[in-house]
């Protein structure tokens, strides 16, 4: 009787001593939540680049058959991917009907964000979006508060949609009149949509854009979807959100704007001031042609990287205007890079402010804290070093010169795939440079150190202050 009471005692206390079931693959997905937003974006963007990698050094990605060496490979994977444009074989000739299409899609996935569309995904699967979640799409996408996400993802899938569809109807028929077949047309139209949206400068034919220059059927339609990608998600968002009530827009939209507006204007009245009499660019072409020419050009520095004009012809003082472009970048949250336009207008703002003696930066009836300001010179600083160590690389492997490289350099960083026409002549060093510009333009110099940072010291006791002499 004892044995028998004993037995059952422990066949009652087995269900505790049993080992827990092992997680389903919903609780896989969560827990990654767990990981910090910077390292979950450079594991990501990472392991993208790496699948696409393996899908273009395929022999049905070539023309030819033949493998793709692994170094053009990546590079092309990381140039899609990071929506620069850069490249080191010929897009049109080495890619095949089914490699184009693979930098369609790698296009598409950098442009929206991988970390968008990994929430995108576990709002399918869990039918919701957690804390967690929201914090790491608000990273990516710059939401301003985290019960935006929802909406910002919701925008991102509209607007980018809208403008690709818009894009391709607006030149798959003028692709038909140019002698083109239906189904190439439609390839081409579709092709050059994502790639202007997502402001990759990826360019599927043999002649380049170039053949384009001053057609308005190509060029306005190309360079409002580079300009309408480069302003950023969550501009866009207040901006539908608020169309009709412009004084409630965010700083951050009205900051993004006005600098943009701005930086488009000087940036075409430098182009045709400096390209008006050079005879290898615009000074053979009519008024017309050369006006809108230098509007197309002006536009492309924010990250579209489309040349109508040989970048290799132009001035040394248009390439000079260019850099300084392409260093500034885009929109926040947008598919561009540089160090982007509200971190220059911001730095702008604070040198007006101490020039005035205001112990404060003040704009549009607002002021900007010291923190933002401060982080502001810090992408600034980090942005530099990572540009100025690159042009360093580049001088010791290859005998470019400096302009040529600083330009290559500066493309790279502000994903934006101009190029003098050197990037195919780098060393297999010089391409891995440029690849690793391409990758920290994309995720930003404060992200890459956010990921590397091994842990987060909270002081208790502050030091006292004294303040050095300045200048």
């Amino acid at each position: 009787m004892i044995d028998r009471e004993a037995k059952a005692e422990r066949r009652r206390a087995l269900p505790s001593q049993r080992r827990p079931a092992p997680p389903s693959w919903r609780q896989h997905l969560a827990s990654l939540t767990k990981i910090t937003p910077a390292r979950l974006t450079l594991g990501v963007f990472s392991l993208m680049i790496a699948v696409f990698t393996a899908l273009l050094s395929l022999p049905a990605a070539t023309t030819s058959g033949q493998r793709t060496d692994l170094v053009d490979a990546l590079f092309t994977a990381v140039s899609a991917i990071c929506v620069t444009g850069l490249v080191t074989v010929e897009t049109a000739t080495h890619w095949s009907t089914f490699g184009l299409t693979v930098l369609m899609i790698a296009m598409k996935m950098g442009g929206l964000g991988l970390l968008t569309l990994a929430s995108l995904l576990s709002m399918s699967v869990m039918h919701r979006l957690g804390l967690a979640q929201r914090m790491m799409t608000a990273n990516e996408t710059k939401a301003e508060r985290l019960a935006e996400v929802g909406g910002v993802l919701r925008i991102i899938l509209i607007t980018s949609t809208a403008f690709e569809a818009a894009t391709f109807v607006a030149l798959t028929p003028y692709m038909f009149f140019t002698e083109h077949g239906i189904g190439e047309s439609i390839f081409l139209g579709l092709f050059y949509a994502i790639s202007a949206f997502n402001n990759a400068g990826f360019v599927p034919e043999a002649q380049g854009v170039e053949q384009y220059l001053g057609d308005p059927f190509f060029s306005i339609p190309i360079a409002l979807a580079v300009f309408v990608g480069s302003l950023g998600f969550p501009v866009i968002l207040v901006v539908v959100k608020k169309l009709r009530t412009p004084r409630r827009w965010s700083l951050h939209a009205k900051l993004t704007l006005t600098t943009t507006g701005l930086l488009l204007v000087l940036g075409w009245i430098g182009y045709l001031v400096l390209e008006w009499t050079n005879a290898a660019t615009l000074g053979g072409q009519p008024v017309h042609t050369k006006i809108l020419a230098a509007g197309f050009a002006a536009v492309m520095p924010r990250s579209g990287g489309f040349a109508t004009l040989d970048v290799g012809l132009l001035t040394p003082e248009t390439r000079l205007l260019t850099d300084v472009l392409m260093f500034i970048g885009g929109g926040s949250g947008s598919t561009s890079g540089g160090i982007r336009v509200t971190t220059f207008a911001l730095l702008m703002l604070s040198i007006w402010a101490e020039i005035r003696g205001n112990p404060d930066v003040e704009v549009f009836g607002r002021r900007i804290p010291h923190e933002t300001i401060r982080q502001a010179i810090g992408v600034l600083v980090m942005s530099a070093t990572v540009v100025l160590l690159a042009v360093f690389l580049l001088l010791r492997m290859t005998s470019f010169s400096l302009d040529q490289l600083m330009f290559e350099v500066l493309s790279a960083f502000g994903t934006v795939g101009l190029s003098t026409g050197i990037t195919a002549h780098l060393p297999t060093e010089g391409k891995w440079v440029i690849a690793a510009c391409m990758y920290s333009g994309r995720l930003g110099p404060m992200t890459l150190g956010a990921a590397l940072a091994l842990r987060h010291r909270t002081r208790m006791i502050q030091l006292p202050r004294e303040r050095p002499i300045v200048g």
